[in-house]
């Protein structure tokens, strides 16, 4: 049947229920997904019909007023295009399932989440926010239960355990006979970052390892990196640096890529690590040794400390293990 709607005219869910001849708490069990046992299959085929028939949308935040929350689930993060995030991003669906609906917001020119960010989406009276990687000194408190991510000091924070990650890593280059290294960090506002430069620093230290005063720093894309690499590569060079890390594995592939352009023998001449473990960093020429950190479990973790926010019930801090993946681009 076609829709006798004017045309640019709202549908309502009492239009919807005058279509089907139901009421309107009918309509919304159906298109809430929670008319399972409640709603004859007849009935609710005819809600499902009248919706299709006259284009009704349900309109979430009026619904999340009504109701004092909402059943959307928000997740804000720097850069979902990045692999790692999609992995986030898995973890945090398979986690919340059916029981709400996932929204994903990238920040503005892939900038760390920031308190207005949070704000922002709150007016929506979701569920709960999720906060990936949120930049540092930001107060994330919000009216709905807000989970940080990989967010080092955050109280209400799914982060990381990165030291036995660093000191495998650190132990690692030391065995493989190097003693002077260069870090590529990353321009990240991100506590994380800080945690991982200052953890490898304390382990180099404690291994007899120099950390190269040549510094270098670039956003987080293989571009940047490469562009930052090649600024200081004659520098790290001839501060006699055998080895390179960088803070993240996108920051390494730019490292590949100049030693590439450049004859470097990696590992060879130049030993190159990073963080994250990318499904990339695999298939990378060499592959790419990297302290693994897990997206789809820090994902889930965060979603499940979030679900049991929502139901009442403790949820612990946590802090999931990372390790070392050796690979060729450091001679393992």
């Amino acid at each position: 049947m076609p829709s006798s709607v004017a045309p640019g005219r709202r549908v309502t869910a009492a239009m919807v229920a005058e279509r089907a001849g139901t009421s309107i708490a009918t309509v919304s069990l159906v298109v809430n997904g929670k008319d399972r046992g409640r709603v004859s299959v007849p009935i609710a085929m005819r809600v499902r019909d009248a919706v299709d028939e006259l284009g009704y949308v349900v309109d979430h935040a009026a619904s999340s007023l009504a109701r004092g929350s909402g059943d959307l689930v928000v997740l804000i993060a720097p850069d979902l295009s990045n692999p790692f995030f999609a992995e986030v991003i898995r973890g945090v669906r398979d986690t919340i399932g059916d029981r709400f609906q996932l929204v994903l917001s990238v920040t503005e020119r892939g900038a760390q989440p920031l308190a207005a960010d949070v704000r922002r989406f709150e007016r929506l009276r979701p569920a709960g926010i999720l906060v990936d990687a949120p930049a540092a000194g930001e107060s994330m408190s919000a009216s709905v239960p807000v989970v940080l991510l990989d967010a080092p000091g955050g109280t209400e924070a799914v982060n990381y355990d990165l030291s036995p990650g660093v000191h495998d890593l650190v132990a690692h280059l030391h065995e493989q006979g190097h003693r002077r290294v260069g870090y590529l960090d990353g321009t990240s506002r991100a506590t994380t970052f800080g945690v991982r430069r200052n953890l490898f620093e304390q382990e180099c230290a404690a291994a007899g390892i120099t950390l190269s005063e040549v510094t270098a720093r670039a956003d987080l894309t293989v571009d940047a990196a490469a562009s930052a690499t090649e600024h200081v590569i004659e520098a790290w060079q001839d501060d006699d640096v055998t080895a390179v890390v960088a803070a993240a594995d996108t920051l390494a592939y730019g490292v590949l890529r100049v030693a590439g352009s450049l004859g470097i023998a990696v590992p060879g001449e130049l030993a190159v690590a990073g963080f994250d473990d990318l499904p990339s960093s695999s298939v990378t020429a060499p592959a790419l040794t990297s302290v693994a950190l897990p997206g789809a479990d820090l994902g889930r973790a965060a979603a499940e400390r979030l679900l049991a926010t929502l139901d009442g019930t403790a949820a612990e801090p946590v802090a999931l293990p990372t390790r070392l993946v050796r690979r060729a681009s450091t001679g393992a």
